[in-house]
């Protein structure tokens, strides 16, 4: 069981997570997980891998419908069809970068103005007044967007030949297109080294500063607690705690979620300790299984006179075959008998243990 988190919760909040839960069949990813966001807050969102950290994401944007709970954008409840999410005013960023790769930079931001403008089909196929109107507006607007993100001089650029530092503010520029009152952002510095991890606090910090409430997930922990008003912890799918960064940072249960060492009341325990005692169970009785085999096996092995050094494998295997077959000598083969010597075809003629004589001595040849 997790410790209970006192949530400040407000009407004037811009987000507002109550008791989301999000099953893919008998597996629960995220577990009635309760998380507010005020105005102008940033929030961070942190936890080992495979803790539901993106599916939370998913349920809040509408890419998942949650299997029970409800997510309030300034008090209103969120459709579950992402479009409408953005229109409500929630953008967000991947973890993995999505960009339009073949499209400019310029390109890209605008992408992310169809939620703010209002002309249809027919006014973009004519291209009339109202329609160029809204066009030059769009386009002003993403230039203020590229210079707010050190972009601008990078309009003309394919998104794909930006750097990997560049591309992550352009997918950050293209979300606030759409002018949010909430951006949620997946890991903006995975990958980063730490001067564009730098350079990525202060856009952040500057988002903030613009109005606009933050809610990121991170593993850099630099990285959050510099930059994090308050910090919620999510272990196997639970909210675990949530404060402060110093508060945060104290409550050894975070240590050891990250170490992977288990505490008491951990989601999770019971199942982690019915695995411990099975493994313990095999390692006794493997280990009683060798100790029943050992007597036999050492009775078994012969025991080498005192004094006497086997050789070892290797200066066997290293004599040539034609040194290890013995040499007959020559008295040897002078002695040797004339029965060893090939029969003849005469001899081939007797069958197996017949006697016989040579052919000069048996009447009328034949000796019996």
């Amino acid at each position: 069981m997790t410790t209970p988190t006192t949530v400040t919760k407000s009407n004037d909040a811009v987000l507002e997570a109550a008791g989301v839960t999000m099953r893919f069949g008998g597996l629960t990813a995220v577990r009635a997980v309760d998380l507010t966001v005020a105005p102008g807050e940033i929030v961070g969102l942190i936890g080992p891998n495979g803790a539901g950290k993106t599916t939370f994401f998913n349920c809040l944007t509408g890419l998942y419908t949650p299997t029970e709970g409800t997510v309030s954008y300034k008090g209103t409840r969120l459709s579950h069809k992402p479009h409408l999410v953005t229109q409500a005013g929630v953008a967000r960023t991947f973890q993995n970068i999505r960009l339009f790769a073949n499209m400019t930079v310029l390109e890209n931001v605008l992408v992310g103005r169809h939620t703010r403008t209002k002309e249809g089909l027919w006014s973009a196929l004519l291209r009339g007044p109202g329609f160029k109107k809204a066009e030059r507006g769009s386009e002003a607007r993403a230039m203020e967007l590229l210079e707010f993100t050190g972009l601008a001089a990078k309009r003309d650029h394919l998104a794909r030949n930006l750097p990997y530092g560049e591309q992550r503010k352009l997918e950050i520029a293209r979300a606030l297109a759409s002018e949010p009152g909430l951006l949620l952002l997946d890991e903006p510095t995975a990958g980063m080294n730490p001067q564009e991890t730098r350079a990525t606090q202060d856009l952040v910090l500057a988002i903030r500063d613009q109005g606009t409430a933050v809610l990121v997930i991170e593993h850099d922990m630099r990285f959050i607690f510099n930059l994090c008003d308050r910090v919620a912890v999510l272990v196997q799918g639970e909210k675990l705690i949530e404060g402060t960064a110093d508060v945060v940072q104290a409550d050894e249960r975070v240590v050891a979620a990250y170490l992977g060492t288990p505490f008491e009341g951990a989601p999770g325990e019971e199942e982690a300790a019915e695995v411990d005692a099975a493994e313990a169970h095999a390692a006794e009785a493997h280990a009683a299984q060798a100790t029943a085999r050992t007597p036999a096996t050492e009775a078994a092995q012969p025991q080498a006179p005192e004094g006497t050094q086997s050789q070892p494998p290797e200066a066997t295997r290293t004599q040539p075959p034609e040194a290890t077959r013995a040499q007959p000598s020559e008295a040897t083969r002078a002695q040797a008998p004339e029965a060893a010597a090939p029969p003849s075809e005469q001899d081939q003629d007797h069958g197996p243990g017949q006697d016989h004589a040579p052919d000069e001595d048996a009447p009328n040849g034949d000796a019996r």
